[in-house]
């Protein structure tokens, strides 16, 4: 075909681009060879994304309530379209974590037997209790990245990129790297979650959607975590729902993870991250090395019954037991009616 008319045939009305009248319209050009028409009528279907094509009548109405009377070029109708079309706002970036909420939380991380606002349930409370610290001089653990509905919480540095399908131009998946993670796709083309038997990676599997300007994401299949570094633990069946909420140079991050095994209420946290365009996540090439010379198969642990954190973490903040162990009822202002109005005397992991 040659160039004009090719030319000729992008600039006709868009509002006749779909995929039913691609074929008639190309078919009345009879220099056009037949593999090139049926290439152009995939082109024509292709365009009219479903998101576009609301948007596209929608254009179409306004002009001719108008009266206007010129035709628009493809890419006019194409740029009205994007500008009708409300599909999210852009995350990509170099994100910096921003600690005045939980600084000794994130960073030097909270005192073994702090379980305080966390609904944890009686086998959370008891793993909880028989794990030790020095369990991360192990082989295994030394380069265990963080999973996904923790990682939020660390005193990592974050950056955010972009999947784009080239024809299309839609993001199709978000990528968020951490320096103590691998990388997290967050899938925005509608396919489904695997199966129950599905692999469980540390990242999950997570698939997104917009509402409005907030995207919400579901994750599943999570390898087993934690969701405190003090041993509370976090199972495999877990699931996570994620709110992603961009205002300026702020970036808002809420999770909410839903535990059957080791919750009994929804644990929900908010992380902020501010946009830093000189900042750089540096690689992580983790190297294990044997840091503590003990004999093989030995897995640092307190057996039940027997580990005091909890008690001594609530003698020495002056708060009660039954407050420090945890559970769902210590998320709640009403708890204080129970145990009192106490005023702690140390601030958690603040030493």
């Amino acid at each position: 075909m040659p160039h004009k008319t090719t030319i000729h045939t992008c600039r006709r009305d868009i509002s006749v681009f779909d995929t039913g009248k691609a074929q008639s319209i190309l078919a009345g050009d009879s220099a056009m060879r037949p593999g090139r028409t049926a290439l152009l009528a995939a082109l024509a279907g292709r365009l009219i994304v479903p998101p576009l094509a609301h948007s596209l009548s929608t254009t179409e109405s306004q002009a001719a309530q108008s009266g206007s009377g010129s035709q628009q070029s493809l890419v006019e109708y194409l740029d009205d379209a994007q500008r009708a079309n409300t599909s999210g706002v852009d995350f990509t970036g170099e994100w910096a974590p921003r600690f005045h909420e939980d600084e000794p939380e994130r960073v030097p991380g909270p005192e073994l037997g702090d379980y305080l606002g966390i609904p944890i349930n009686e086998a959370a409370r008891l793993r909880a209790a028989s794990w030790e610290a020095s369990i991360q001089t192990l082989a295994e653990w030394q380069c265990r990245p963080h999973s996904a509905d923790y990682i939020w919480r660390g005193p990592s540095p974050l950056r955010i990129s972009k999947e784009i399908d080239p024809v299309t131009r839609q993001v199709t998946a978000w990528h968020a790297e951490w320096l103590r993670s691998v990388d997290r796709a967050v899938y925005m083309d509608g396919r489904p979650h695997p199966s129950a038997n599905g692999p469980h990676t540390w990242g999950g599997f997570s698939t997104g959607k917009w509402d409005g300007d907030v995207l919400t994401i579901k994750t599943t299949h999570l390898k087993e975590g934690y969701v405190r570094r003090n041993g509370l633990p976090r199972s495999d069946v877990a699931t996570m729902t994620e709110h992603w909420m961009r205002r300026g140079d702020v970036l808002t991050v809420v999770t909410i993870v839903n535990d059957p095994v080791y919750l009994t209420e929804p644990f929900i946290r908010s992380t902020e991250y501010e946009l830093d365009l000189h900042q750089w996540v540096p690689p992580y090439p983790c190297q294990v090395v044997e840091e503590v010379d003990r004999a093989p198969g030995i897995v640092p642990h307190s057996l039940p019954g027997t580990s005091q954190a909890v008690v001594e973490f609530a003698n020495r903040c002056g708060l009660p037991v039954e407050a420090t162990r945890g559970g769902a009822e210590t998320m709640y202002p009403d708890f204080q009616d129970t145990i009192g109005h106490i005023t702690s005397k140390c601030i958690a992991a603040q030493r």
